[in-house]
C-alpha cells in the first residue's frame, strides 16, 4: 500500500515537474501575448437567459416532434394466431 503511494506520488512529481519549470521561466514574448490575448475569453457574456430558455425551448419541441413521428411512423406487427 505504502509502495503504491510513494509510486503514484512520484508519477506525479515527474509529470507536473516541467509545468512548474515552464511557470518560472521568463516573461512571455511579444508573439505570445498577442496569441493569449487572441484566446481570451470575453469579457461580457455573449448570451442571455432569455436566449437559452428560447433555445431550450426550441430543442424540446424539436425532439417531442421526433418522438411523436416515430410513435406514429413505426410498424405494428400483428400477434401470432395461435396454433391450434
Amino acid at each position: 500500500m505504502k509502495r503504491t503511494v510513494a509510486a503514484i506520488a512520484f508519477g506525479a512529481l515527474v509529470a507536473l515537474s516541467p509545468l512548474a519549470a515552464m511557470a518560472q521561466s521568463a516573461a512571455p514574448t511579444q508573439g505570445e501575448q498577442v496569441a493569449q490575448a487572441d484566446t481570451a475569453a470575453p469579457a461580457t457574456p455573449r448570451g442571455s437567459h432569455s436566449r437559452h430558455m428560447r433555445s431550450q425551448r426550441n430543442l424540446s419541441r424539436e425532439r417531442a416532434r421526433a418522438s411523436a413521428e416515430h410513435m406514429r411512423t413505426r410498424h405494428h406487427h400483428a400477434p401470432a394466431a395461435p396454433k391450434s
